[in-house]
């Protein structure tokens, strides 16, 4: 697993099997709703993706008005890639592409705090996270 053998890429042709393995390694709640899960990503403002041979390690996407801000929903990449700098790649895609953007936004829980933070975001203030959120995994 050397990551020379990482391909990056921004194609939208992915298949829903690659998506799931993912997502469900990862134990992330969306993986439930594998149709509605493919065409959120298809309809993504960016979407970035991480590949060794035909398997799916790693995936960012961004959803943006274009012009001012950007949100970063999803980043995921493989527990066994984990720690291979493959995350920070698909961020610095994702970021280089909304660079000058007025408000760079995500939300994070968990190990993630610290990555994003090497990223270069930081705490929003005194703001609270709020959401309406159909799962029960948080």
């Amino acid at each position: 697993m050397s990551s020379s053998t990482i391909q990056y890429s921004e194609t939208r042709d992915l298949p829903i099997e690659n998506i799931l393995a993912l997502y469900r390694a990862n134990a992330w709640s969306s993986a439930e709703k594998p149709a509605l899960l493919h065409k959120a990503l298809l309809a993504s403002h960016s979407l970035v993706t991480a590949w060794e041979g035909d398997q799916l390690v790693g995936l960012g996407n961004a959803i943006s008005d274009g012009y001012l801000v950007v949100y970063y929903p999803h980043m995921l990449v493989l527990p066994e890639y984990q720690g291979r700098g493959i995350g920070t790649r698909l961020m610095q895609m994702l970021m280089a592409r909304y660079e000058g953007f007025h408000q760079h936004m995500l939300v994070a829980d968990g190990r993630a705090v610290e990555f994003y933070r090497k990223c270069g975001f930081e705490r929003a203030g005194k703001t609270e996270p709020m959401w309406i959120y159909a799962a029960h995994d948080h």
